[in-house]
């Protein structure tokens, strides 16, 4: 399954949805992890959805925009998400994950690969084997 990850760096999961400009994807399997591409979406900040916050539509799309483009991913790891967008995710079958405080990629990797070896929750068997 593909996991993305909100990050400023490529190395930590350090921003929110909205504003972020780079998913870290990476492909999880029973047997590890590897890293599979990084998807930019804006230089920096997503400035496109930052400037359209508060108008509707306009926004709507933006971030409509951003989870199709995600849609392939199982997880998305991020510091903040707000409700509408979270429940866009959730509707086309990925799971917000959001981390209490900057963490690295790595870390996070192997603490779900982990959980997924050992004692994993029955969406996330689900789709670990779904995507195998």
């Amino acid at each position: 399954m593909k996991i993305a990850f909100a990050t400023t760096d490529g190395t930590n999961v350090d921003e929110h949805f909205g504003r972020s400009g780079r998913f870290a994807v990476y492909e999880l399997t029973m047997d590890g992890y590897r890293f599979i591409e990084m998807r930019v979406f804006a230089e920096g900040r997503d400035v496109a959805i930052e400037q359209t916050k508060g108008m509707g539509r306009a926004h709507d799309e933006k971030v409509e925009d951003k989870a199709d483009r995600l849609a392939d991913c199982r997880i998305v790891y991020l510091t903040e998400i707000g409700g509408p967008s979270a429940a866009r995710l959730i509707k086309k079958g990925i799971m917000p994950i959001k981390v209490k405080e900057v963490v690295s990629i790595e870390e996070s990797l192997e603490k779900l690969f982990e959980t997924v070896k050992t004692a994993p929750p029955p969406w996330l068997k689900k789709a670990v084997s779904s995507d195998s």
